[in-house]
């Protein structure tokens, strides 16, 4: 593996096909005409998904203690920094057979034109799930919702989602005589920066303490979670018109784990 906060280049189509090879076994394989692991290792190194064989066994490795019907232990003394990248890929493509998820991972390989989709019969959802495996706020938001009570505050809460209002925040949490909003911010790795809307400026103004950016960040390792109350007085933000846009962004100061 790369360390952490060194994103492989080929990061989601590895999680893919650890994925495939974990819970699919042989029938994956056979999806790319190969009877060997080994066989299969060496192709994904011959069209630079990976730099070795072992990039790719160390994927299915972290993947294996959550199909434990393929009778591989795997990583399973890490499982638990892992079992993010399963969910976020479930959500997704859980109800997928081998062969259209196998379909999936080759529709990748080929860079996704709806031309590749057709001759390979993936359905236009599929392809639009993919487009979403990769956005970095989705899975963000994904691992918020399966992990928000190991925050301290929400530790008894009980989420409500909002996402789709389009008030500047993510997440209402009901606590047992009040409540908390949570607007969700993805970093990949151990330190960077983030971006509030207009919207989600002006609303963590009005709710102050009431309102926190959770920030997810390591996504590229082990996650872990910075929640920031009251964003607008505690970090320094630079306000940056949008291009073509009457509004602004405000950008945030560094933050790191």
């Amino acid at each position: 593996m790369n360390s952490p906060g060194n994103k492989h280049k080929n990061y989601e189509l590895l999680n893919l096909i650890g994925y495939g090879l974990a819970k699919y076994g042989d029938g994956f394989l056979a999806e790319f005409g190969f009877r060997t692991k080994a066989s299969f290792f060496e192709y994904c190194v011959h069209h630079g998904i990976a730099e070795t064989a072992s990039t790719v066994k160390n994927r299915m490795d972290m993947f294996d203690p959550f199909f434990p019907e393929s009778g591989r232990r795997g990583w399973w003394q890490r499982a638990d920094d892992y079992v993010h990248r399963k969910i976020h890929i479930d959500s997704q493509f859980g109800d997928q057979s081998v062969r259209e998820f196998a379909s999936l991972v080759k529709l990748s390989l080929t860079g996704g034109g709806k031309a590749e989709a057709d001759s390979l019969n993936v359905q236009p959802i599929v392809r639009s799930r993919y487009k979403q495996l990769q956005e970095t706020g989705l899975q963000a938001e994904q691992y918020f919702i399966n992990n928000f009570t190991s925050i301290e505050r929400f530790h008894r809460g009980i989420l409500e989602d909002a996402r789709l209002l389009g008030d500047g925040y993510d997440f209402q949490v009901n606590l047992d005589h009040s409540w908390h909003l949570a607007e969700v911010k993805g970093i990949r790795d151990a330190a960077g920066t983030f971006r509030l809307t207009e919207k989600e400026y002006r609303t963590a103004q009005e709710y102050q303490t009431d309102y926190s950016v959770v920030l997810v960040m390591n996504l590229n390792d082990i996650p872990s979670f910075v929640a920031i109350e009251d964003p607008t007085k505690t970090l320094r933000f630079a306000k940056k018109a949008v291009s073509g846009k009457t509004t602004h962004e405000y950008h945030s100061e560094a933050i790191s784990l």
